[in-house]
């Protein structure tokens, strides 16, 4: 199977700078960042309103304080998430989508629902696949 590169993925005027399959590519970071666990987790659940650091996690669940402190530094980074932090005592953060975040948002919540959707064919998969590794 051969993939074609993006359009996206090739600067004007330097075709050879981007490469997809190269490991530091920024396409390729880029997309480990939005989908990689968390990352997922995070923008799907942003797409609802702002949340606090505490309140993000607890709705998250299951993530450790440094994983999430980690994936909101980077998804910043990418400017995907906008974090506000009020000079207040205590102080209050609240972190959003940008317009960019909410776009990228949307596309891992389409193939989160796909996934729901087609989870019975996976299952039905995994028990062929296995069963023919048992065999």
């Amino acid at each position: 199977m051969t993939v074609s590169t993006p359009e996206a993925v090739v600067p004007a005027g330097g075709a050879d700078r981007y490469v997809v399959g190269e490991a530091m590519c920024p396409y390729r970071l880029v997309l480990e960042h939005v989908t990689s666990r968390w990352g997922v987790l995070v923008l799907i659940q942003l797409l609802d309103r702002p949340y606090r650091f505490s309140e993000l996690r607890r709705a998250i669940g299951r993530v450790s304080e440094k994983m999430l402190t980690q994936t909101l530094q980077t998804l910043e980074r990418d400017g995907l998430v906008h974090r506000d932090a009020k000079p207040v005592i205590p102080p209050r953060v609240d972190y959003s989508l940008t317009d960019l975040g909410r776009e990228a948002a949307l596309q891992v919540k389409d193939l989160a629902l796909w996934t729901e959707r087609r989870m019975p064919d996976v299952a039905r998969a995994r028990e062929a696949y296995d069963e023919a590794k048992r065999a």
